[in-house]
């Protein structure tokens, strides 16, 4: 596995509906991992992505995605 990608199924700002299968199009060969992260504070605030040791956070889950994916890992 090349990317570790990370989203809690308790932040309020995504729905594990559309951003899972959103992230596995955009990252295919990544194994998107659904939990709690313990970042309580700001998942309580923001949409947030935890993308190969990051937390990248946005005002929507889009927004979160889009500002991810510098930090996902090409194929080589």
């Amino acid at each position: 596995m090349v990317n570790d990608i990370r989203v809690c199924d308790k932040c309020k700002h995504m729905k594990m509906k559309t951003v899972v299968p959103k992230l596995q199009k955009l990252v295919p060969d990544a194994e998107v991992k659904v939990g709690c992260k313990s970042y309580c504070g700001p998942c309580a605030r923001y949409a947030f992505i935890f993308v190969n040791g990051r937390y990248v956070k946005g005002a929507t889950e889009d927004e979160a995605i889009e500002k991810a994916l510098p930090y996902v890992k090409k194929k080589k």
